[in-house]
């Protein structure tokens, strides 16, 4: 392996990890604030921490009849996704794990490619092979003994759902705009929204917010800044396939990272499911990747 590929897959491994880990962050966030109001903070911060970005020399494409407040329009809309997805997430978090979330939530990967036959794309073996996997999976990680669903579990899939919409529209919407400013501007689209729902449902105390300090940092400074940073980075030296499998990790270090900060329980069942979920999320990713829609 060339020393370029394997920094930029160590950079990718130290990603994932941030990602997996921002799920024990969100929990333990859950304890001082209410959801929306953890997100109202954490997206806040996710785009000021994206904005020394903006001074970086980028490739500015430029699409006929894309005029520049169309940015504004498109990246709006990719925040009211990303809202939905996150306060489905956020609000699961309540009543299940950190890591049967990161799994759940990695459904997204297997959940994009099936939409895609709404536009008349066509999903390959590797996809239907992942989605049996990760359904098999889901049933071993969230169905009780009689045969009930846990309720935040539930939520997690609808946000997956969410997400995965949301991937659909960044995939169309980032050819034609700087990423740096999409990405800012869905952030503070999310965090607005999340603060007019906070507002009306929840009680927001300054004192709450800065118990919930160290939480809210790493989920909005680490989380969104400083691994989209480094994903950045890395994918440029990072081959496709490297880029996409390392990310896929990210559920497993939510899984860790739960275990060891939070206490929880993982049993055999849950490493049964667990490890389902991830050989179908692998298996989706590769498909993806030999048709070359992951770069």
């Amino acid at each position: 392996m060339h020393l370029k590929t394997f920094k930029a897959d160590s950079l990718l491994l130290l990603t994932a990890a941030i990602w997996g880990f921002a799920f024990v962050a969100q929990r333990a966030g859950l304890e001082y604030v209410g959801p929306f109001t953890y997100n109202a903070v954490r997206f806040a911060l996710g785009g000021l921490s994206l904005m020394p970005l903006l001074t970086l020399k980028t490739n500015r494409r430029q699409v006929p009849g894309w005029k520049g407040w169309n940015i504004l329009y498109f990246g709006a809309l990719a925040g009211v996704a990303l809202f939905l997805g996150s306060s489905f997430q956020q609000v699961g978090l309540q009543y299940t794990t950190a890591g049967k979330a990161g799994f759940i939530t990695g459904l997204y990967v297997i959940i994009v490619p099936i939409l895609g036959l709404i536009w008349g794309a066509k999903a390959g073996k590797g996809v239907w092979l992942g989605a049996v996997l990760a359904v098999t999976g889901l049933y071993f990680l969230s169905v009780e003994g009689d045969f009930s669903v846990n309720y935040g579990d539930l939520l997690e899939l609808v946000c997956a759902l969410f997400f995965a919409i949301h991937v659909l529209i960044i995939g169309w919407v980032t050819p034609k705009f700087n990423a740096v400013r999409l990405s800012i501007i869905q952030f503070f689209t999310t965090s607005l929204l999340s603060l007019i729902v906070a507002l009306f449902y929840e009680e927001i105390f300054l004192a709450d917010i800065i118990d919930a300090a160290i939480p809210i940092v790493y989920g909005g400074v680490f989380s969104a800044g400083v691994a989209y940073t480094l994903q950045v980075v890395a994918q440029k030296d990072a081959p496709s396939a490297h880029a996409a499998i390392i990310l896929s990790l990210e559920s497993v270090f939510a899984v860790l990272g739960g275990w060891m900060l939070l206490s929880e329980d993982v049993t055999i069942r849950i490493l049964v499911g667990c490890g389902l979920m991830l050989g179908g999320m692998l298996a989706a990713q590769v498909q993806r990747i030999r048709e070359g829609k992951v770069s």
